[in-house]
């Protein structure tokens, strides 16, 4: 997004580097580049080299960045994060892509992530850095299975997971990792070490030990003979102030519910050009859904399918062009300026990006009082402050923290502090925008645990957006799949997990990387083929038809409804009876 050059074309990003270091000619770069975007995989390279970067989808660009880095025919790949903002399929393309050139060119390839199942999938040798030391390597196979740090042990402890039984809660690492400027003796994560000894917290480092990977831990021989394991640290308790209330519950079955969404949709203009003609992109199509009091509702889909479009059409921060929004029977799809204010008190938001969601200028505490001082829910300055240092705590937060900015904080305590913010207005709903995607394993798994515990005691429901089906399955009650501004299907939880109906389901499922599959070199190379297609062009018919592998005929002459097919199950496929 932020490497490719939004002012040149994409043949010319690819040239320039041919011409500066291989000395090519015009003719010869231009050859080279076609050669290039033909190799990853990017279909009609003629017309496509003449593009800028914003006529690519993220798959798209990803692929051209791997294409510069492969032009002059380097010995080594560096890729940092490549996949972090992709959704499972493509993210599944780009690395099998990126695996096969480099075995084929005989490229080495760094692989810097905090996504552990992709490297499971694809790392022949792993690295655990923290605190920027090197805590652990070995073969993947050994590390995964017999992690000889208590670090990584507690990495693959946080991990959500599509294998066996759903854990109730994550084990994370609680707290935070060290100031670099004032590392601690010893082992840099003795302080989050539910098994550090004296030893552990002695100036210098420690010997690194052989007991099937290389370690650095002092206690490496007690993980390697099962004296001891990982153990998750206590978490500090939440303030008890919905203590006793009933946990999350499934979906409505008496016909209320605390939101409803009735045929939905929202479309957007798009011009060409100064004097070109407009044309319409259907963001979000018929959408029909309900969420009741305490109940988690996940949607899942490809970037690009309308997810984060839905969010903004409940909050109101879209105009729906068609159907309704319903809050608690109050139909809120055309409220006025006043009304609209008292609504949003009861529908918050946590976006995915906490640090621009945060007032820069805006020291912590302020940020929290505001909103209730202008809705009225303090009495005075006094009173707010009191209730931001209690909901600081609540998250696990310190008053303290209300004096310092965003910038002083970890992105974890930062996405503590989104969520204080939106509790502060005591609402009944909370949209969730990707809200743990851009976090760290360990912190991610802290984040999930504080959702839910932050559901059962204030009764909460949230929209729980996201690309990680694994996460969902974690938080979510009930799941929604999206594809091309429509859902494709709705299901309860355990039983979408346990068998997902339509095609489209099936292939996002079979994407995701298992921990299981480290070492092994055996892996089912990712079923969906190409991109989701352009929304200004959609195909005729089933949307899905072009990538699906059960497509006939009859699917591109009819867009299939969304029907029942069983108790909480709709799916919208003509091909399942």
């Amino acid at each position: 997004m932020t490497a490719l050059n939004p002012v040149m074309t994409v043949g010319q990003q690819l040239e320039e580097p041919l011409r500066q270091h291989l000395g090519l000619n015009a003719r010869q770069a231009r050859e080279r580049a076609l050669e290039l975007l033909a190799l990853v995989g990017i279909p009609d390279a003629q017309a496509r080299i003449e593009q800028y970067p914003h006529q690519f989808s993220g798959g798209m660009r990803q692929r051209v960045m791997i294409a510069i880095g492969l032009s002059c025919n380097p010995k080594l790949l560096i890729a940092d994060e490549p996949t972090t903002a992709l959704d499972v399929t493509i993210q599944a393309q780009i690395l099998t892509l990126m695996q096969d050139l480099c075995r084929r060119l005989k490229v080495a390839l760094v692989f810097i992530t905090h996504n552990l199942g992709v490297v499971a999938r694809y790392a022949d040798r792993v690295l655990v850095m923290y605190g920027g030391r090197m805590l652990e390597q070995g073969p993947a196979g050994a590390v995964f299975r017999q992690p000889r740090h208590l670090y990584t042990a507690g990495l693959l402890a946080s991990v959500p997971t599509l294998d066996g039984e759903r854990r109730e809660r994550l084990e994370g690492i609680e707290g935070t990792p060290p100031n670099p400027l004032h590392l601690p003796p010893g082992c840099a994560f003795a302080p989050r070490c539910v098994h550090a000894v004296e030893r552990c917290r002695q100036p210098g480092e420690a010997a690194p030990t052989d007991v099937g990977t290389w370690s650095a831990c002092c206690r490496a021989a007690d993980l390697a003979s099962g004296a001891i394991g990982w153990v998750a640290a206590t978490a500090r308790p939440l303030t008890p102030a919905g203590a006793g209330r009933p946990a999350p519950g499934p979906a409505d079955t008496d016909g209320t519910a605390l939101l409803r969404l009735e045929s939905l949709g929202k479309s957007f203009a798009v011009k060409r050009g100064l004097f070109g003609s407009t044309r319409t992109i259907r963001a979000v199509q018929d959408i029909s859904l309900s969420i009741a009091a305490n109940e988690t509702v996940g949607v899942v889909g490809e970037s690009g399918c309308g997810k984060s479009t839905l969010g903004r059409l409940l909050l109101r921060l879209e105009e729906p062009t068609g159907g309704r929004v319903t809050f608690r029977g109050q139909d809120i799809t055309h409220l006025g300026d006043r009304a609209l204010r008292g609504f949003r008190r009861h529908v918050q938001v946590i976006f995915q990006d906490p640090y621009s969601s945060l007032n820069p200028r805006q020291r912590i505490g302020s940020i929290l009082t505001e909103p209730m001082l202008v809705h009225g829910l303090a009495p005075d300055a006094a009173s707010a402050k009191a209730e931001a240092a209690r909901l600081l705590q609540e998250v696990g937060l310190w008053p303290e923290h209300a004096d310092r900015y965003p910038h002083q904080l970890s992105g974890g305590q930062r996405q503590r502090v989104a969520i204080a913010r939106a509790l502060a207005m005591r609402p009944e709903l909370i949209v969730c925008d990707e809200a743990v995607s851009a976090l760290d394993v360990s912190v991610q798994a802290q984040v999930v645990n504080l959702l839910a515990d932050l559901q059962r005691s204030h009764r909460l429901s949230y929209l729980f957006i996201g690309h990680d089906l694994a996460v969902v399955r974690q938080i979510a009650t009930r799941v929604v799949v999206m594809y091309l501004g429509r859902i494709v299907e709705i299901a309860e939880r355990d039983a979408f997990y346990r068998e997902p109906l339509h095609p489209y389901s099936r292939l996002l499922m079979a994407a995701v990387p298992s921990l299981a599959e480290a070492g092994t070199g055996r892996f089912t190379a990712p079923a969906v083929q190409g991109e989701p297609p352009s929304p200004l062009a959609p195909p005729s018919g089933c949307a899905f038809r072009t990538r699906c592998p059960r497509a006939a005929a009859e699917c591109a002459q009819t867009v299939p409804p969304l029907r029942a097919v069983g108790p909480g199950r709709q799916v919208a496929c003509l091909r399942i009876e």
